[in-house]
């Protein structure tokens, strides 16, 4: 982000540019500007840092692990396309969940800057996150209708006068979601990448509920830190590591025991 201008630059969705498997490089990141996943200057290392340790080893995968990580990546792999009547439909739906008493007037209007868009077409943000991004907002919508109310209009808590974009902060989870559990390889690398396929077998939407889990969670970390736009990044980081955290914890047999799930209100 330029302190200047105050525009936003994106990096582009890391399947478009690597073969499966491969390790990311955050040196290389191609930066899209006006696209999706609001990765201001810094903020590229949230989604893209790795560890040299993460590397050094893979994780065995029982058949139902690898068939629920193929499906997931099928998930990851399909960008957002404004000519697809179902991707229309999606958006128009994610529209009606957050602004049931307001008619949306087009898929391309000035009103989607209310929900946090960087435009007046959601499309050209949907480059960085794909339509996961999309899927991931429709379920936390769905499921936890309080909880998306609660911050997409920002009604909990002492709020910043400067404040994050509800939708593009949304591309950004799943776009850090997906680094973090290193779901572009063949295998998981991680620990938490290789304990989260054991909740993903045994519940598909698993994605879509860490997801959930992890705006409200970054959102409570942004008030915690009485964070301005400015230090989106630092919550980002700090998100992150609050879910690894949780998701290393012994006593965790579903993603509803991690004790951020506690956060989440429907």
């Amino acid at each position: 982000m330029d302190d200047r201008e105050g525009s936003f630059v994106a990096v582009r969705r890391i399947s478009q540019g690597l073969e499966r498997g491969s390790v990311y490089n955050s040196s290389s990141a191609e930066g899209v500007p006006g696209s999706a996943a609001w990765l201001g200057r810094g903020l590229s290392c949230v989604c893209a840092q790795r560890r040299d340790s993460d590397t050094n080893s893979t994780f065995d995968l029982t058949p139902a692990q690898e068939e629920s990580l193929q499906s997931l990546q099928n998930r990851i792999d399909v960008a957002y396309d404004s000519t697809i009547p179902l991707h229309q439909e999606a958006l128009r739906d994610l529209w009606k969940l957050a602004f049931p008493e307001e008619e949306l007037h087009g898929l391309i209007s000035e009103q989607w800057k209310e929900m946090g868009w960087q435009g007046k077409d959601p499309s050209t943000d949907f480059r960085g996150g794909g339509f996961i991004s999309l899927e991931n907002l429709l379920y936390f919508a769905r499921n936890f209708q309080k909880s998306f109310q609660d911050l997409l209009r920002k009604q909990v808590g002492d709020r910043s006068v400067w404040e994050y974009p509800f939708a593009v902060a949304g591309i950004n989870l799943t776009f850090m979601l997906i680094q973090m559990l290193d779901l572009e390889a063949v295998k998981p690398r991680t620990v938490v990448g290789g304990t989260f396929l054991k909740f993903l077998s045994e519940n598909e939407s698993a994605f879509d509920l860490l997801y959930c889990i992890a705006f409200k969670l970054m959102d409570q970390q942004w008030l915690s830190m009485r964070a301005s736009y400015m230090e989106f990044n630092t919550v980002m980081k700090s998100t992150r590591r609050q879910l690894e955290r949780e998701l290393m914890l012994e006593d965790i047999m579903h993603l509803e025991d991690l004790p951020s799930y506690a956060l989440l209100s429907q």
